[in-house]
Formats: structure tokens, C-alpha cells, sequence
């Protein structure tokens, strides 16, 4: 009797940690909060350090607008970039010098010529300074090129060292999961960007496109985003984020997920786009 209540006790046990695992790797992300309409398609965020408020900006199709929030997903305000055009705003990057940075690449049929990123000065003061970082890409030279070339199309960026990071979301017909870093100036002009590396995500477009990316305070720790993994890059030595270690993340939670910003070094704050006629929601992520 006692032999069959110490095996009952035993397999509860089991069964308990099990449920445990369980509960603990679907609460990889939490939801925080639904967000408002005013931001159905989150594309890009980014975090003030100083203020701990997100500031997000929607994709083609939505107005010139950065929408300001808490970082718990409460409205603060918002306010329009004067003297710029949404054609399709992906991302959006802070440099810790009081400067935003916009990025209109997105670039779904790879055949714009028009790829800039608008540089924001002093956005907290409430009259910015706007000025433009106009760029190509060194090795498109078709507009746009065959569909298994496809892979000009920009989503995410950084700010590193006196250099905007972008990385690309292959859209090739033959989708084999590489991402493409290019590196350009972060300084107003005309510039021709330069491929520095490329990266295999995993070979599922649904699953490993690269969609944000997102860099921590002391600028030793980058992440990737994609609908439901990251990708987490340390060790790293500049110009090439991907010579160091490189993780994954599964988030085991799949949306169209298209901003990522860090908290601080070990928590990750992510937005994805609406669902529906839901709007999108901001979550948080323990890396």
C-alpha cells in the first residue's frame, strides 16, 4: 500500500512539473495592454530612456505622426514630423543624443528609389529640427529585380556608433531565410549604403521574416524580431553584428508583430499590428 502511494505521489509530482514547464514557456511574452486605434499598425518603437515613454509610428497608408505612450501602453500624445511624407515608415531608432530616427524604407515590391530616413532633433523640446538621410542600396542595381532577388526590402533599424544598421525582410520568391546588413551614416545627405553581412534566420517566411530590431543602452546586445522568435546578438564586433553569438528566442505566441524596443537589458517590449477588427496590443518579453 505504502509502495503504491509513494508512486502516486511520485507521478503527481511529475505531472506537476510538467504543467510547470508548460505554463512557463507559454508566458515567455505577456500581454500588457490592448492599444487604441490611433495605433491599428504599429510598424517601429522605440523607448526614451529618460522618460520610459514609447514613441511609435504607424505604417503606409497612416499619417506623419509619432504616437507617444507609457511604457505600460497608457496614450500620452502625439505629434506630426513636419516637412515628411509616410510612403511607408518601418522602423523607428533613438541614438541617446536626443535624436529620433525614421526610417521610410519599406520597400515591399523592391522598386523604390526613394529609400530615406528622416533624422528628428530634439524631439522633446516639441519644435524639431527635420532633416533627411536620402540612400540607396550598393548591390540593387534593378528596379525591381527578379522575384528570387528580392530581398531589398528594409524593416528594421538601429542606431550604432555614429551608424544606422539596417536589415532586411527577404521577400525572394525562393525564400531561404537570409537577412541582409547594410550600414549607413547617420548623417543628412545622400549615401550609398554598404552590405556588410548576411544572416540566415530559418526557411519559413512566415515564421523568420525580420520585422524590428532593437539595440540595449550600452549598445553590447541587439535583438532581432520576427512574428514569433527573436534573435538575440552579443559578442559582437562592428561593423558585422553577426560575428559574435547569436540565440533564439521562441515566443510561442505568432501575430504580425513589427516593433521591438528593450526596457532595459533584460526585458524586451514588443508591438504587433491589429487582427481584424481587434487593434494591436503591447507586450513584454524576458529575455
Amino acid at each position: 500500500m505504502e509502495s503504491t502511494k509513494l508512486n502516486i505521489s511520485i507521478l503527481a509530482l511529475f505531472i506537476s512539473l510538467i504543467t510547470l514547464v508548460g505554463c512557463t514557456k507559454n508566458r515567455v511574452i505577456q500581454k500588457i495592454k490592448k492599444l487604441p486605434g490611433i495605433s491599428k499598425e504599429i510598424s517601429g518603437i522605440t523607448l526614451f530612456p529618460s522618460q520610459e515613454y514609447l514613441y511609435t509610428i504607424n505604417d503606409s497608408g497612416n499619417d506623419n505622426t509619432v504616437i507617444i505612450f507609457t511604457s505600460e501602453g497608457d496614450f500620452i500624445d502625439e505629434f506630426v514630423i513636419p516637412g515628411t511624407t509616410n510612403i511607408d515608415w518601418e522602423d523607428i531608432s533613438y541614438d541617446h543624443y536626443n535624436n529620433l530616427y525614421i526610417g521610410d524604407f519599406g520597400n515591399n515590391d523592391n522598386d523604390r528609389k526613394d529609400l530615406v530616413i528622416y533624422k528628428v532633433s530634439d524631439p522633446l523640446k516639441g519644435k524639431s529640427t527635420v532633416s533627411e538621410i536620402k540612400f540607396s542600396l550598393e548591390d540593387q542595381l534593378k528596379f525591381p529585380p527578379k522575384k528570387k532577388n528580392r530581398n531589398f526590402d528594409i524593416e528594421a533599424c538601429i542606431y550604432l556608433n555614429g551608424n544606422l544598421y539596417l536589415f532586411t525582410k527577404n521577400r525572394s520568391s525562393h525564400f531561404d531565410g537570409t537577412t541582409k546588413l547594410y550600414t549607413v551614416p547617420a548623417i543628412p545627405g545622400t549615401h550609398t549604403a554598404q552590405l556588410v553581412a548576411t544572416f540566415k534566420t530559418c526557411e519559413y517566411s512566415n515564421r523568420c521574416f525580420i520585422t524590428a530590431a532593437a539595440v540595449n543602452h550600452a549598445q553590447n546586445k541587439i535583438v532581432l524580431l520576427t512574428y514569433d522568435m527573436i534573435f538575440v546578438l552579443t559578442d559582437f564586433k562592428l561593423p558585422n553584428v553577426f560575428n559574435g553569438s547569436i540565440q533564439t528566442k521562441e515566443l510561442n505566441h505568432f501575430s504580425q508583430k513589427e516593433g521591438v524596443t528593450f526596457l532595459n537589458d533584460t526585458t524586451l517590449l514588443v508591438t504587433d499590428e491589429k487582427n481584424g477588427k481587434n487593434t494591436g496590443f503591447l507586450y513584454k518579453v524576458e529575455l
